[in-house]
């Protein structure tokens, strides 16, 4: 009975700000929430709700455009959504300058706490009435990832069933396997970078190497040997132009294999 009561008292302080966000409505057959990049909805047309799609790939190509862009396009819609930010990455600079309407928009910090992430997942889909909801973990290791166990993705899939949410997880490295729907992999493909670049380093020992690869590796020689980072140059401050290719491992219906476009940084 207490408990009742206290999902009550909930329920009443959220609705105050984001309305009726606990009321079920059940999923019309096709329903899609639009990425907001014109050529991805060209091939998929969006992420479909009542389902999870993944979205995995390697640090800089193009996970959190993409997850900017669909919260943006989600706000403005005036869908209720969330982010569930497990490593306290999420810039709401960046979120602004992509239009994202944070009176619309829950989030929810984890302090790198893998276990907090999940069940903080958990109560949002099983409480209802969001129509996106976005599970980053793009900053946890690999092998975290891979270890994360299936019962939390069946569980997901089952809430989310005749549900108008759409859940999309952001992931270095895909671990989802059968539970999600749609299946998005990101890769960078090639990098357009300023006709002059000038790096200003703090320390004059660092350098700039090229791996195998065309990985481009930014550390400090007195650093390589401890394997501890003290220091950081961030792309941003070197990348122009960033070319994304965005392949469908497990699509909705089988057409076109991939979608090409650019994003401006």
């Amino acid at each position: 009975m207490k408990t009742a009561v206290a999902k009550k008292e909930i329920e009443s302080a959220l609705a105050n700000r984001f309305g009726a966000v606990f009321e079920r409505r059940e999923k019309q057959p096709g329903e899609i929430v639009p990425t907001g990049v014109s050529e991805i909805d060209a091939v998929l047309n969006g992420f479909p709700r009542g389902a999870i799609t993944e979205i995995h790939g390697a640090a800089s190509s193009g996970r959190t455009s993409l997850l900017l862009s669909a919260l943006a396009f989600a706000t403005g819609q005036e869908e209720t959504c969330a982010l569930i930010d497990c490593s306290d990455t999420f810039d709401p600079t960046s979120g602004a300058k992509a239009r994202v309407d944070f009176d619309r928009l829950l989030w929810v910090r984890c302090n790198s706490n893998l276990e907090r992430a999940f069940k903080a997942t958990d109560l949002l889909l099983h409480g209802g009435g969001f129509g996106l909801v976005a599970l980053n973990l793009a900053d946890v290791p690999s092998r975290n990832a891979r270890r994360i166990i299936s019962s939390w993705w069946f569980r997901f899939r089952r809430s989310l069933e005749n549900t108008p949410t759409a859940l999309i997880v952001i992931t270095p490295v895909p671990c989802i396997r059968s539970c999600a729907t749609l299946v998005l992999e990101l890769m960078n493909e090639s990098i357009i970078w300023p006709s002059t670049v000038s790096l200003v380093l703090d320390n004059h020992d660092a350098r700039v190497t090229m791996r195998r690869g065309s990985h481009l590796s930014l550390v400090e020689d007195s650093t390589r040997q401890r394997g501890s980072y003290s220091f950081a140059l961030t792309h941003a401050r070197l990348l122009e132009r960033i070319r994304v290719q965005v392949n469908r491992e497990r699509p909705i219906a089988w057409t076109v294999g991939s979608a090409k476009f650019e994003s401006v940084r």
